[in-house]
């Protein structure tokens, strides 16, 4: 049996093994598996439903971002001898700086009792597959909105980001003519983002946030926001598209929506997932503590991992430049409650 090699990690847990794969077990997992996940995780996930996505082809690959804007002079030519022919024209320099993508693992272990695998009349990856890209759309969407697990070489989460540059709506205090107003609240957050250079394009928010749209009514007591065409509640906000984060990542105890330019949030993809089955070894916590042994509780494990990096671009822009702080998106604290 070989050594741990891991620790800690949301799912703090590992198949360790003998050389070699049992044999028969590789039969269980088609070969085009990573399209198939690749394909799927956006609709798993909130971030990659939104976020620029784009192909790493190392481990480390880095975006230039716009650093230094290139600045224009008039010509004092009043004050040079021969007039404006003669004028001496200014130089200027435009800058870039390097995003760097860094791609890390992430990985899911799904455990099968044996029992489960001699007795099945389904399809053993249609079934799992599901959960699989599940588990990873969870992972993506915690670290990159809100930090959890986050490696560290990835940027900031966006959340932090955007409170640290003071890009926060609090709905309490945006106050229309019947009292707290979701909808000045949102506009202050666009106004915030256009004053610094960015705008909008697009919201990531809590679960339950498009029947929160649907429950806001006018003062003549008519709903607000209609339905969307394919019949689900809410509606788009000042004609933009809202993506419900429902699969759990969301912290709702810290946000309710997140909004910004979500193509300054970059995803970089090693398209190399890897699906191997396993039946000899155990899977430890990060305390190293055994809570599966695959021999002897006659069980498989069917594990996943692929390789991502995340990494905000925050060019700059000639009106963050003026006001020397800027940042692509902001979080709105909390929704005001109906009355």
């Amino acid at each position: 049996m070989t050594t741990n090699p891991f620790s800690g990690g949301q799912y703090g847990s590992g198949v360790y093994r003998n050389a070699g794969t049992p044999a028969g077990g590789e039969a269980l997992v088609p070969t085009p598996v990573s399209a198939e996940i690749i394909q799927e995780l956006p609709t798993a996930s909130a971030v990659l439903s939104r976020a620029r996505m784009t192909r790493m082809s190392a481990l480390t690959q880095r975006q230039p971002v716009l650093s230094v804007l290139p600045q224009a002079y008039f010509l004092n030519s009043g004050g040079t001898p021969g007039g404006a022919d003669f004028a001496l024209k200014s130089t200027t320099q435009q800058q870039w700086k390097n995003v760097q993508l860094v791609a890390e693992e992430l990985a899911v272990i799904v455990p099968i009792p044996l029992a489960y695998l001699d007795d099945a009349q389904v399809d053993i990856w249609g079934e799992v597959k599901p959960r699989i890209v599940e588990a990873l759309g969870i992972a993506i969407d915690a670290a990159c909105l809100f930090g959890a697990n986050r490696p560290t070489t990835w940027s900031t989460d966006i959340y932090t980001a955007a409170v640290a540059a003071g890009n926060v709506a609090t709905p309490a205090t945006a106050t229309g003519a019947n009292g707290p107003d979701l909808g000045v609240a949102i506009t202050q957050q666009g106004a915030s983002l256009v004053k610094q250079g960015y705008g909008i394009d697009g919201f990531v928010t809590a679960p339950g946030f498009g029947w929160t749209l649907a429950g806001y009514r006018s003062p003549q007591g008519l709903p607000i926001y209609q339905p969307n065409t394919d019949g689900t509640p809410g509606g788009n906000l000042y004609g933009f598209s809202t993506s419900e984060a429902k699969n759990g990542a969301f912290d709702a105890t810290k946000a309710s929506l997140i909004a910004g330019q979500w193509n300054n949030a970059i995803i970089g993809l090693r398209q190399d997932i890897t699906v191997t089955m396993h039946t000899d070894g155990v899977i430890q916590d990060n305390t190293g503590a055994i809570v599966l042994n695959l021999m002897q509780e006659d069980s498989a494990a069917m594990r996943v991992v692929m390789r991502l990096g995340f990494a905000t671009a925050n060019p700059v822009t000639p009106l963050g430049a003026k006001r020397g702080s800027y940042y692509p998106f902001s979080v709105m604290s909390s929704v005001p409650a109906l009355t």
